[in-house]
């Protein structure tokens, strides 16, 4: 099997999904800490909860459902890697990709705001 160039579009989706991945790892602790003072501190969490009002926090969430969107889109593109034949057009399914998922997190964004 041939190594695919780092410049090669499906290299680029295999790193949006590497990285997408390690982004939902590293807030995922923030995120349970923050359920924890739902049953441990709950005016601390309504503290922590006026905060999302603020629009760089909005736009953080964005980020947020961009990453998730991402990853998700990247898994089943990996699926379909090793579950169909290759062929030429997963270059356009991993741009489709990518466009499904910014389409579903400024949806969000949009819905927030």
């Amino acid at each position: 099997m041939k190594a695919i160039p780092r410049a090669h579009p499906l290299w680029l989706a295999y790193i949006l999904h590497r990285l997408s991945g390690l982004g939902l790892a590293l807030f995922l602790p923030a995120h349970f800490y923050v359920l924890s003072l739902a049953l441990t501190d709950t005016a601390r969490l309504d503290a922590f909860l006026r905060l999302t009002d603020y629009p760089l926090v909005k736009l953080a969430e964005f980020g947020l459902v961009f990453l998730l969107a991402v990853h998700f889109f990247g898994g089943l593109r990996l699926m379909a890697l090793e579950w169909l034949p290759w062929s030429a057009a997963q270059k356009t399914w991993a741009a489709a990709s990518l466009a499904g998922a910014f389409l579903i997190s400024t949806t969000f964004l949009l819905r927030a705001i």
